[in-house]
């Protein structure tokens, strides 16, 4: 069920951190923040699904001013909780096409928030809209994972990632349309729960051509935040355009 907070409610607010646990450790945040502060220099960044700040506020913290968008109040009540959390000015919106003041040396996606977008507009929105915000010479960064339909059989469309006594993970792939979506079943309490989130799986091909339409061109990718080569058996990329200078 979704409500005003999109499929990020009050519901899944309330346990992300814990739910995401592996991503907020330091080894994790540590590089992606060393790549985007130094992307960043003494600009300000944008980032678009700012989420309950799990960059944002280090970022911020290594002298960064950053703004985040996005369209969860309950997520955004989270970071303004946290310490530092009012150093990161936040916007409620889609990030797809909500604009505020000011130029960006940096706008970023994390974590795979651009499948978030559940359609090829919306994504190719999501470009322009990170572009008209960036200053000549501006980065526009995004991370998120190479679509696993090498792991499909023929007639399965179903691909599993946890598997525990007490909750199934597994995400469904339609390679017609690529929508996909993340789904979980967990036991609580002896009765099972199921929840549900929409995605639309992009290959990186297919964003270099979203960046050309906005105006960007490809810079580097890596497989990596700690900028490891990416190749053929790469499973996530680091991708990063620029807003050509002149």
């Amino acid at each position: 069920m979704i409500d005003e907070d999109g499929y990020f409610g009050e519901n899944v607010a309330a346990t992300y951190d814990t739910s995401a646990a592996d991503m907020f450790r330091a080894d994790v945040v540590g590089p992606a923040v060393d790549l985007l502060a130094g992307l960043a220099g003494d600009g300000p960044a944008l980032e678009l699904g700012v989420g309950t700040g799990r960059i944002a506020l280090p970022l911020a913290g290594r002298g960064v001013p950053v703004h985040g968008i996005d369209l969860s109040r309950a997520m955004v009540d989270r970071l303004r909780a946290k310490p530092g959390g009012d150093a990161v000015e936040v916007t409620i919106g889609d990030f797809a096409t909500t604009r505020v003041p000011g130029e960006f040396a940096l706008a970023y996606l994390v974590f795979n928030t651009i499948g978030n977008l559940t359609t090829q507009d919306a994504q190719v929105d999501c470009f322009r809209n990170a572009a008209a915000h960036l200053r000549p010479g501006g980065c526009f960064v995004i991370e998120v994972g190479v679509p696993d339909l090498r792991l499909l059989p023929p007639g399965q469309s179903a691909v599993p990632f946890h598997i525990s006594d007490t909750q199934w993970a597994f995400d469904t792939y339609d390679v017609a349309t690529q929508a996909m979506s993340s789904n979980y079943v967990t036991i609580v309490d002896g009765r099972a729960e199921h929840w549900s989130i929409p995605f639309r799986y992009v290959w990186p091909a297919e964003l270099d051509l979203m960046a050309r339409l906005a105006g960007l061109r490809l810079r580097d990718r890596w497989e990596s935040w700690t900028r490891q080569p990416f190749t053929g058996e790469s499973g996530k990329h680091v991708s990063v355009w620029e807003k050509p200078a002149d």
